[in-house]
């Protein structure tokens, strides 16, 4: 087995790779925050099982943040993202983006990227001490 196999690291991995798609989505909200009729997208919050490790959310895909939203195949409302369900703000023309909650997400997200960057650093290190690799 490869240290990088260890369930801790895949967790950390899985971690960062979500967090590299979240920013993605909170970039396209607001390059749209002019376009109307848009309405802006976050993923689903990561959990892993404690059991094994695994990413419990049912797919990386997007979620329902308003009730009037479709699901897309095999996603029920009951996955819907209870922070997005805060929006007060919608523009006449239609658009839903809110600046300021975006740049809050994006800092957020960031904060999370770097420590889960700075875990699997931490951990490849020590593991290599440890085998007496340093």
């Amino acid at each position: 087995m490869a240290l990088t196999d260890l369930p801790i690291l895949g967790m950390l991995r899985t971690r960062m790779q979500w967090a590299q798609a979240r920013q993605g989505l909170i970039a396209e909200n607001v390059a749209n925050a002019d376009m109307p009729g848009f309405k802006p997208r976050d993923l689903a919050d990561l959990r892993f099982d404690r059991a094994t490790g695994a990413a419990v959310t049912a797919s990386p895909g997007l979620t329902l943040t308003s009730p009037a939203h479709i699901a897309p195949s095999g996603q029920s409302e009951a996955g819907a993202d209870a922070k997005g369900a805060k929006r007060f703000e919608i523009r006449p023309s239609g658009n839903a983006v809110n600046l300021e909650d975006e740049m809050m997400k994006a800092g957020d997200n960031q904060s999370d990227y770097q420590l889960a960057a700075s875990l699997y650093q931490h951990s490849l290190t020590t593991l290599k001490i440890a085998i007496g690799k340093s």
